[in-house]
């Protein structure tokens, strides 16, 4: 048997350990070379798409190679090290070091160039489906035809080929300073009773409430100014949390001596306490990816969530035009015929916006209750009744984060809304009412007065004509029809809702189809983490529940302490990650002032779902070798 023979069969006799490894990386190039095929696609890269979406697609590859090699060099020490005595067993036989390290970078390179050929090939497979759904997420115009992505599989071959050959090299290097007694007594080596310094415990709990506290208190664009030092405070305190505060929990929990010898909790927290101060570093480096994850995805979902009802509360109407350049009939006439065409039953109303100099120089939108009513009919909302001197102040759409009343009370911001114009004419509103009858004006604000003091305002400052109709069923005009209106209704400014939600998800599509596979990237990895620490450990476990079987331990009570074992292990990470996630997420909803909680609730719902049925899997498999080891 060769050399290179001995290397690739001790990968195939290591294969448990060796599977998450290989299956993960080759999922890494399969996602890499997806994004290739995107970015080299004819249709993604000709002149109709400007070239923004092979640019996010190429961006994105860049971020998962970068994010790839860190991985699996992760990924190959972390395995390494649970190899220690079989390198110190191959020495003894009389394999030299220099051999030890040819044969680690043999073993990596087997599995990087099967792993990179199962990604193309992965990806081949699925190509058209992923091209198909591209089509939708992306919405553009022209079909994804399936092609035979050339340049994609030479790009991913020759980038993934380098990345493993580099951290081949790297660990083999790192290999070359291991003494012969350390490899061989390994995991024998007395590590102490894990000890938690008070002052860094305190200092965690301090730095992580410090951090949510903030991030949970400010508003508006004070959210932005914070965002760096909540960070640091959150990263510093999670470090500290895995390090320090978890093993200072877990050896008070063992000096209540009632809990402590309750049935199996001795063998539990002996062990975890350990377990968790060796898996510290590997629980951070998850629960900050995670953390990533679903700031990532949840962030860019909820943003297209808080721009798309933005949209809907600024326009709620099917079609708005006002006039700029007195062609409204004109348009509204060529308007009514397209609604006509497209066999739609709309209701149309006009008003004549009238805009009054404030003593500020600036303008603010007045207008009379009866023209106010006949748009609230048209959107089937409740008319107000305005008395003579009692104007009603009117909030408009959705409040962004440089109104600087938003948050406040009703008594004050009608306190604030008393309002002097040019002229010497008050008005002092006594009522708020939120409505999107009206656009308003600037400020978000407008006043409808009763139409007897209408008719003795001063002369307006500027006036518009506004058209608005409205589709009696809820339906929308075509996107084909809505783009030949947009290019023949000149001298005004047209708004279509269905046709500008079709522009926005046109444009931000690409942004949500990259950060969302980023994301999953990342948080498929840090899964992967966690079974490569669990199962490192498994060697070990097994021989202590032999030791502890011999002494009554019962297969029940075995099972039991696998479970609450595992699951501390695999989800202490997770739900760390989850709380960081719901209060970046509950920091960016007072950015924008605008409630993220369905949104926030369905990302982490689905992350966690999806760790449920991962750490179901890893629980059945890793039980199943405790419990063959001990027949």
């Amino acid at each position: 048997m060769t050399f290179r023979q001995f290397a690739f069969n001790n990968v195939i006799r290591n294969k448990r350990l060796y599977a998450a490894y290989f299956l993960t990386s080759l999922f890494t190039v399969m996602v890499f070379f997806t994004f290739s095929i995107f970015a080299f696609h004819p249709v993604l890269s000709g002149e109709n798409m400007n070239g923004y979406v092979s640019i996010g697609m190429n961006v994105a590859s860049g971020i998962i190679y970068v994010f790839s090699f860190f991985f699996v060099l992760y990924s190959m020490s972390s395995f390494l090290q649970s190899r220690k005595k079989e390198f110190g067993l191959l020495m003894i036989q009389g394999m030299s070091m220099k051999q030890i390290r040819l044969m680690v970078f043999l073993e990596n390179m087997f599995i990087g160039f099967f792993a990179t050929l199962g990604g193309i090939v992965g990806g081949l497979v699925f190509a058209k489906g992923i091209l198909l759904i591209a089509e939708n997420v992306l919405i553009i115009d022209d079909e994804l035809p399936f092609y035979f992505p050339n340049q994609a599989i030479l790009l991913t071959f020759g980038s993934f080929i380098v990345l493993f050959f580099l951290i081949s090299l790297f660990v083999s290097y790192i290999l070359r300073s291991r003494k012969l007694i350390n490899l061989i007594k390994g995991d024998k080596q007395s590590k102490g009773e894990p000890k938690a310094n008070l002052f860094l415990t305190l200092s965690a709990v301090l730095l992580l409430g410090t951090g949510y506290t903030i991030a949970l208190l400010v508003e508006g664009l004070e959210v932005v100014a914070a965002l760096l030092p909540v960070v640091l405070l959150v990263i510093i305190g999670t470090y500290l949390l895995f390090t320090q505060l978890s093993v200072f929990v877990i050896r008070r929990l063992k000096k209540q001596e009632q809990f402590f010898w309750h049935k199996t909790n001795m063998i539990l927290l002996s062990d975890l306490s350990f377990r968790m101060k060796d898996n510290a570093r590997t629980f951070f480096l998850v629960a900050i990816i995670s953390t990533v994850a679903f700031c990532a995805i949840g962030s860019l979902y909820g943003f297209q969530s808080y721009l798309t009802a933005g949209t809907k509360e600024q326009t709620p109407y099917t079609i708005t035009y006002t006039d700029a350049e007195n062609g409204g009939e004109a348009n509204a006439s060529l308007i009514e015929e397209t609604l006509e065409a497209e066999q739609l039953e709309a209701d149309g109303e006009r008003i004549e916006l009238r805009y009054y100099e404030k003593s500020d120089q600036s303008l603010v939108l007045i207008a009379k209750q009866s023209d106010y009513n006949r748009f609230a009919a048209l959107l089937s909302q409740e008319t107000i009744h305005v008395s003579d001197g009692s104007p009603v102040l009117i909030r408009t759409g959705l409040i962004l984060f440089e109104d600087e009343h938003a948050g406040s009370s009703e008594a004050e911001v009608l306190e604030n809304a008393a309002l002097e114009l040019k002229g010497g004419s008050k008005l002092e509103p006594n009522q708020l009412v939120e409505s999107d009858v009206l656009p308003g004006s600037a400020g978000n604000y407008y006043y409808v007065v009763s139409d007897h003091d209408f008719e003795n305002l001063p002369v307006p400052s500027s006036e518009q004509s506004y058209y608005a109709w409205q589709e009696r069923n809820g339906e929308s005009i075509s996107v084909e029809a809505s783009e030949k209106l947009d290019q023949e209704v000149t001298g005004g400014f047209i708004t279509n809702v269905s046709y500008q939600e079709y522009i926005l998800n046109k444009i931000y599509g690409p942004i949500l189809f990259v950060g969302l596979f980023i994301g999953i990237v990342f948080f498929v990895s840090a899964g992967s983490f966690l079974y490569f620490r669990l199962y490192s450990d498994v060697d070990e476990d097994k021989r202590k529940f032999q030791a502890i079987t011999k002494m009554g331990l019962t297969e029940k009570e075995l099972k039991k302490v696998l479970n609450r074992q595992t699951l501390i292990l695999f989800f202490a990470p997770i739900l760390v990650a989850l709380i960081h996630g719901a209060v970046a997420l509950t920091a960016l909803s007072h950015l924008f002032f605008y409630n993220l909680f369905i949104e926030s609730v369905t990302v982490l719902s689905l992350f966690t779902a999806i760790q449920i049925v991962y750490f179901f899997i890893v629980r059945f498999y890793y039980t199943k070798q405790v419990k063959a080891a001990l027949q």
